[in-house]
């Protein structure tokens, strides 16, 4: 048993009501800012900047490089699905914040900030394909040129066009690509593949690669599966409309019969990382797939709930429950052992060359089953930090049948029933950050902290602008679903906020959704609801009874690089505020509320974007800063929650709308 302390909630930093509701006391207080340097990832020039799938990036990091709400008046709103068979589950964006989501078996462009959820294109292989299939949204991802790339239930693998040359959405999405993965491996094998298509990934070359299998392969039943890739060649040639060869084009690697992936892929610079339920490679294109390594680690097998457990289901995954995630230099996963163990494997060579047990200080015959993709953070610096979530109990125990095909990724295949009906009382709880640190011997694990009274299926999330960690989990004393913050540092809870206590509020085992806006955080619900949790740190001082469109307020971290290169002066000192307020008067005056503002007052100057898109500073006559009581400070406090008041000239030389009595201003204070 690892000696550490266990970190409970931390109570003196919030107080509630019977209802569980923050008082509004606390929330104007809000949380201070603990910046974080940005995740050290190589970008895929393959893949759309913005988190281009569910994971965020294709090292599968779940961790943002995007600001989410930091309890500043803190509010909740909610999108209605009445179309969809559930709310917007497994949400990523393209290159201009539009969030793609799964749709009637297929993909779509919606509005998730509509009072009632809105479709603006899609694609749907019943409506528009003649049926027969569903694309598996959890693997699908956006690629470059916001095309979306999509495995799919019947083995294929599509390229939807979403956007026309104006780069207006289009109605209804083209399929520009078309590949069946399975026949064309079957070809190239000589042989039938019992497994279905499970993900895909672009490497670095544009290479697409893909893997067979589903949430849980027993290398006992034999299944015969395969890895492989689609040559960029042949990609490109598909697209300019060129007749392909396949079978010059697709390479593949066949697997032992009974070994297949069982979730996602990962890719960097060196290759695609690929984890099936008893290996780990490294592979790469090279006119065929040359193995770089391959690394083997242990697994218990399949964990299920025994009779006169509280929990009736159990576990995905016969191996491995995550997906795997990179650094630059590292592979991070669990293996499935008792204890679970945290791996790192070296990316050059697959040793292994730390490891460390994870979740293990529970009740004693406490099952341990890591589902959801770890968050893994790089510094940079010699330092990773990968924070890992027990699962156990919300897989389906109908996985155990030996004509489960788990590859269809349902709720009502994959997840337990009475999770979905009950709550989290039915899985065990346990999230745990582990560090694993570059020392001049090579690599040391060690805990940082560990909650043994949180149970969360909620793939939580990391954002590097603010340094917390967000999650969606459920209070079992009182039944209450809540959004929830931890401390990245710490572990501890800083933050809570009441949804619902009704059993169907549960977050249907997807995750957590920034986008880009700087100021929403998504939750989807089994009750048709999508939730988004948003500060309110903008309002009108004159009008105190109008309320800004808070899905028009957007906080993003503004780089020195492009502060200098735009014009500005001296150093960032907050984030780029940017709102836009409908129906004002010619002159009206727009307060932000920010934290993490030092230093001295006098020194601090405001800059505006301008209708040439520069950088200018803003007249100290239209602007200042001062307290929430209306004081004017002269030493800042990052620790305190500042206003800065802003006027703005409908038409005039910051106002970034062209519409009339529309203002759009975006601000970033220098020091």
């Amino acid at each position: 048993m690892k000696k550490r302390t266990m970190i409970l909630a931390m109570i003196a930093l919030m107080f509630t009501t019977g209802t569980g509701k923050v008082q509004a006391a606390e929330e104007t207080s809000g949380l201070t800012i603990k910046p974080l340097t940005e995740k050290s990832v190589d970008a895929n020039p393959y893949m759309v900047k913005n988190d281009a799938n569910i994971h965020h990036d294709c090292y599968n990091t779940d961790t943002t490089d995007e600001v989410l709400p930091l309890a500043i008046y803190p509010e909740i709103h909610v999108s209605y699905e009445k179309v969809n068979a559930n709310a917007s589950p497994a949400i990523f964006f393209d290159s201009y914040g539009h969030a793609v989501v799964p749709f009637l078996g297929g993909l779509a462009i919606r509005d998730i900030n509509a009072d009632e959820t809105t479709t603006i294109g899609y694609f749907s292989p019943k409506q528009q394909d003649g049926g027969g299939y569903m694309i598996q949204s959890s693997y699908s991802f956006v690629d470059e040129s916001n095309r979306l790339v999509c495995p799919t239930s019947n083995n294929h693998v599509l390229m939807l066009k979403t956007m026309d040359e104006e780069e207006n959405v289009l109605p209804e999405f083209e399929k520009v690509l078309d590949i069946d993965i399975k026949a064309v491996a079957e070809a190239a094998l000589g042989k039938t593949l019992d497994q279905n298509l499970l993900s895909v990934v672009f490497d670095y070359d544009g290479n697409l690669w893909f893997a067979t299998g589903g949430f849980r392969i027993y290398p006992d039943r034999q299944q015969q599966g395969t890895l492989g890739y689609i040559s960029r060649t042949a990609i490109n040639a598909i697209l300019n409309g060129e007749e392909t060869d396949l079978s010059e084009a697709v390479f593949v690697y066949e697997l032992t019969p009974g070994e297949g992936a069982e979730n996602g892929i990962a890719a960097s610079k060196d290759g695609a990382v690929i984890l099936t339920n008893q290996n780990c490679y490294l592979m790469q294109a090279d006119n065929g797939v040359k193995k770089v390594w391959e690394t083997p680690y242990e697994s218990v097998g399949a964990k299920d709930s025994a009779e006169g457990d509280a929990t009736t289901g159990g576990g995905l995954a016969w191996g491995s429950g995550c997906s795997p995630s990179l650094t630059k230099d590292l592979v991070m996963f669990t293996d499935n052992q008792n204890p679970v163990n945290l791996l790192a494997l070296d990316m050059k060579t697959g040793e292994v060359v730390a490891s460390l047990p994870v979740i293990d200080e529970l009740p004693e015959g406490t099952q341990v089953s890591v589902e959801n993709s770890a968050i893994v953070y790089d510094d940079g610096a010699g330092t990773v930090s990968t924070i890992v979530c027990n699962w156990f109990g919300a897989g389906s125990a109908k996985l155990a049948e030996a004509d489960s095909d788990s590859s269809v990724q349902s709720y009502e295949n994959i997840y337990d029933v009475n999770w979905l009906r009950q709550g989290n009382k039915m899985i065990m709880p346990g999230v745990e950050r582990v560090d694993t640190v570059k020392t001049e011997d090579g690599y040391e694990m060690k805990s940082i902290w560990c909650r043994s009274d949180l149970a969360d299926t909620s793939i939580l999330k990391l954002s590097t602008a603010t340094g917390y960690v967000y999650g969606y989990v459920q209070d079992l004393e009182t039944g209450m679903w809540q959004y929830i913050i931890l401390d990245f540092e710490t572990g501890e809870t800083v933050f809570t906020m009441d949804v619902a206590n009704k059993p169907g509020y549960n977050n249907m085992a997807i995750g957590m959704y920034a986008g880009n806006s700087g100021n929403a955080l998504y939750c989807p619900t089994g009750y048709l609801e999508l939730l988004r949790l948003q500060d309110r740190f903008v309002y009108l001082p004159e009008m105190p009874y109008r309320e800004v469109d808070l899905d028009q307020a957007m906080r993003n971290v503004l780089s020195q690089e492009t502060f200098e290169a735009d014009g500005g002066e001296g150093t960032v000192a907050s984030w780029l505020n940017t709102v836009t307020v409908e129906n004002v008067h010619p002159n009206t005056t727009v307060a932000l509320r920010m934290k993490g503002l030092s230093g001295s007052e006098d020194a601090m100057k405001l800059y505006a974007y301008n209708t040439e898109g520069t950088l200018a500073e803003v007249p100290a006559d239209l602007w200042h800063i001062q307290t929430e009581s209306g004081e004017t400070p002269e030493t800042l406090s990052e620790d305190v929650l500042y206003e800065v008041h802003v006027t703005v000239e409908d038409g005039g030389a910051f106002d970034l709308s062209d519409a009339e009595k529309e203002i759009k201003v975006s601000a970033v204070l220098g020091n």
